[in-house]
């Protein structure tokens, strides 16, 4: 059994069958994840075996509904699986993140948006298309967002435009740091329809297939961390998709973005599994429980106890923020709700690395090593603050302004 301290809900968390189940589907899958995670690392290259026994233990269909043969989790369970693999190989649960989110917002998520009859024929039409290919298929989706522009934190309409022509859409436009970079089979590309006076309400969210005329990807990726994420860039030149390639009918996720914000919390689950694995490598460091290693304790000086002891509060508080957050979860959340979540994106964001840091410091010098895990988390986990639209310093702006202005104040 898992020590309950090591995981992502702790004991005593009031999680369903279906959670814990899942949860151990995630567990099980995690140290031949984690056996894997160095050379991804090192070569900067995709996570594709462990995408193959994602795909071989049906969790690419984790958030498809159970109506269309997906596993039907919602945003609760998916963050619980999530943070689970997050512990075992980061750049496996940061670019899953990506998949499924693909899959959640057209999902559970959109059955709390509101639709007239004309839409939800639509998005079923399309959703039906997208589900059938995970699904069935064992497609995988990529989300690509930033531009290098204020679009991607949600204060721009997107760069990339999408101009309505006879039967689909024609795609033109730029994305960065966009990962699964030719490992997608489709692009869930965001972009702006091409109109007169079009603004942030004309976003639209539209697949793109990985083979599609016109689009291209260009650019090296060797980063700091996340190198497994292969985060490359998107060029689209003209790329036409037909009508169903729509993720959503016009007009939903403009919508969403306003009245479900925890749909931007969920690149934390991974960074939450970073700061719980720095805190277990640290404890069996320590007592000498490292596999492969020299059976040697360290855990006697008074140093080290205290150490081990401010990573235990800095994980229990993250961990608590956390899991309150994916209980606050919900359309329409109030406002110390969305409040909460802007701090429980930060903190986690925050604290992983800090966690790292620690760990770091109080293992020594061995854990500079490639040869173990620790300097790859401590890498991995600075790039989560940097990551839109939700980074760090977004997060403090939006709670220092929301904390301090209702709608619609200004100062005279």
């Amino acid at each position: 059994m898992n020590d309950p301290r090591y995981s992502v809900t702790g004991s005593g968390f009031d999680s369903t069958r279906k959670q814990k189940d899942l949860i151990a589907l995630a567990e099980s899958l995690g140290p031949v994840f984690a056996a894997r995670a160095g050379k991804y690392d090192r070569e900067a290259s995709f996570p594709f075996e462990n995408y193959a026994d994602l795909r071989s233990a049906s969790l690419l269909g984790l958030c498809v509904p159970e109506k269309f043969g997906g596993l039907g989790a919602d945003l609760r369970t998916y963050a619980l699986v999530s943070a689970t693999l997050g512990k075992y190989c980061g750049a496996t649960a940061l670019t899953f993140n990506m998949h499924a989110c693909s899959t959640l917002w057209p999902g559970i998520l959109a059955d709390d948006l509101d639709m007239t009859a004309a839409q939800k024929q639509e998005h079923e039409r399309y959703r039906a298309v997208h589900f059938k290919r995970v699904v069935q298929d064992g497609s995988i989706y990529a989300q690509p967002f930033s531009e290098g522009s204020a679009a991607a934190a949600g204060k721009a309409p997107f760069g990339t435009l999408a101009a309505k022509v006879d039967g689909g859409w024609r795609i033109n436009g730029k994305k960065i740091f966009a990962s699964l970079a030719g490992a997608a089979h489709y692009y869930g590309v965001l972009c702006t329809e091409d109109k007169p006076g079009s603004s942030m309400r004309d976003t639209l969210y539209i697949a793109v297939p990985a083979d599609a005329p016109g689009f291209t990807i260009t650019g090296e990726w060797d980063p700091l961390g996340m190198r497994g994420t292969l985060s490359r860039t998107l060029l689209f030149k003209d790329v036409f998709v037909p009508d169903d390639a729509q993720m959503m009918p016009r007009g939903l996720y403009f919508q969403a973005a306003g009245r479900w914000p925890h749909m931007f919390t969920t690149l934390s689950p991974t960074y939450m599994g970073i700061a719980i694995a720095a805190c277990e490598f640290t404890v069996q460091y320590l007592r000498g429980e490292l596999p492969d290693m020299p059976p040697v304790k360290r855990r006697m000086y008074p140093t080290k106890q205290i150490a081990v002891a401010e990573m235990w509060v800095k994980l229990e508080q993250t961990r608590a923020l956390f899991l309150r957050m994916l209980e606050d979860a919900r359309v329409d959340p109030p406002k110390d709700a969305r409040l909460r979540a802007y701090a429980a994106q930060y903190t986690i964001m925050e604290n992983a690395n800090a966690l790292c840091a620690l760990a770091i410091r109080t293992c020594g010098g061995q854990s500079m090593l490639k040869s173990l895990p620790l300097e790859r988390l401590y890498r991995d986990s600075r790039c989560g603050a940097l990551m839109l639209p939700w980074t760090a310093e977004l997060c403090l702006d939006r709670i220092g302004r929301e904390a301090l202005y209702e709608p619609g104040e200004a100062d005279d």
